[in-house]
C-alpha cells in the first residue's frame, strides 16, 4: 500500500532556538506513523535575523525530508503560511508554530480525524501557559466582536495549529486577499471540520513575533475582511443621530420660543450650534477612519502586489 504524504508546514522568524527541538519530537512522534504516512517538513523563513537561515540549510543538507522556502523579508505569519501552502504537495498538510507551544504529541490525532472524513482539523486552545491576563482580555475582545460583526464561522481560541486535507489546499489556494488571517479564511470555507482541544505550553526560547500593535493591525484587518457590520454601524448611527438631533432641535424651539421655558431659554444659540457641531464632526472623523480602513484594503487588492517574494527555495 502506498504511503500518503504529510505536509508540516512551520513558518519561522527568529526561532533558530526552537526548531531543533521541533524537528526531533516531530520525528519522534512519527515513529508510531511511518508505517502509513510519510512526512516532509516545510519551513517558510519569513526574513529572520538570528541563525535560522544557516541551520535550516543545515538541516536540509542532513535529511531529505526537510525543505525551506526563504523569504526576501519579514511579510509577516499569515503570509509565511501562505506560502507554505502554496508549495505544499502532501495529501494533507498540517500548519505548526515552531515556538513549541503546539502539542505536537496530538499530530497523531489529527491524522486519526482526518482519516475518519475530516476534510480539516483545528486546534482550539482551551488554556494558554504562556499568556498573561492582559492577552487573555485581549483575545476574549477579539472573538466577541469577530461574532458580533458577523464572522461567526470563526470560533473561539481556535489556532493556527490545524490540518488540511487536499481539496481545503487546492480552494485556499484559488484565493487572492492581500490583508489576511488564514483560519478565518479556512473556516469561511464550511468544509467538514473536527476540532482538538490542547492547552498550549509556554514557549521554550525567544520572544513571540506577534505584539500587541501587530495584533491590533491583524484584528482590524480581520473586521475590515470579513465584516461590512462597521460600515452599516456608521450609516446607522448617521440615521440616529439625525432623529435625534432634530427631536432634540425642535424640543428646544418649543420650549423656548414658544412656552418661553426658562430651562431651555439658556441656551443661547451659539451654544447649541458649538455642541452639535462637535457632537457631529466626531461622528464624522469616526465614519472616514472606518471607510479609509475599507478604501486601504481596496487599494491594497487593486494594486495587486504578489503576497511575498521568495529570495530561495530548497524543495529536494
Amino acid at each position: 500500500m502506498q504511503k500518503q504524504l504529510v505536509t508540516i508546514i512551520v513558518p519561522c522568524y527568529n526561532e533558530a532556538q526552537n526548531i531543533p527541538m521541533l524537528v526531533e519530537q516531530i520525528e519522534h512522534i512519527w515513529e508510531s506513523l511511518r508505517d502509513r504516512y510519510d512526512y516532509e517538513l516545510l519551513f517558510v523563513n519569513d526574513g529572520s535575523r538570528d541563525g535560522t537561515t544557516a541551520l535550516l540549510s543545515d538541516l536540509q543538507r542532513k535529511d531529505f525530508r526537510i525543505h525551506y522556502i526563504e523569504l526576501f523579508r519579514n511579510f509577516g505569519k499569515e503570509i509565511a503560511l501562505t506560502a507554505g501552502i502554496h508549495h505544499a504537495r502532501g495529501d494533507a498538510v498540517l500548519l505548526i508554530d515552531a515556538d513549541l507551544q503546539h502539542p505536537v504529541a496530538l499530530i497523531p490525532r489529527f491524522i486519526e480525524k482526518w482519516q475518519e472524513g475530516a476534510e480539516m482539523v483545528v486546534g482550539i486552545r482551551s488554556d494558554n501557559k504562556g499568556q498573561n491576563p492582559i492577552q487573555k482580555l485581549f483575545s476574549k475582545l477579539f472573538y466577541s466582536f469577530t461574532s458580533l460583526a458577523g464572522a461567526r464561522y470563526i470560533l473561539a481560541n481556535t489556532t493556527d495549529f490545524r490540518l488540511l486535507d487536499k481539496k481545503v489546499v487546492q480552494e485556499f489556494n484559488r484565493l487572492t486577499e492581500r490583508n489576511r488571517i488564514t483560519r478565518g479564511l479556512l473556516d469561511w470555507f464550511g468544509f467538514k471540520t473536527e476540532y482538538i482541544y490542547f492547552v498550549a505550553d509556554k514557549r521554550r526560547f525567544g520572544k513571540p513575533g506577534y505584539g500587541y500593535l501587530k495584533l491590533l493591525k491583524l484584528a482590524a484587518s480581520t473586521f475590515v475582511s470579513h465584516s461590512l457590520l462597521p460600515l452599516k454601524i456608521t450609516g446607522y448611527l448617521g440615521i440616529l443621530i439625525t432623529l435625534v438631533s432634530g427631536f432634540m432641535g425642535l424640543a428646544i424651539l418649543v420650549g423656548k420660543y414658544i412656552f418661553h421655558d426658562r430651562y431651555f431659554s439658556s441656551f443661547t444659540g451659539p451654544a447649541q450650534l458649538a455642541i452639535l457641531l462637535v457632537f457631529l464632526v466626531g461622528i464624522i472623523l469616526t465614519a472616514l477612519g472606518l471607510l479609509a480602513l475599507y478604501i486601504a484594503n481596496i487599494h491594497a487588492e487593486v494594486v495587486n502586489r504578489p503576497m511575498y517574494v521568495v529570495r530561495h527555495k530548497q524543495m529536494s
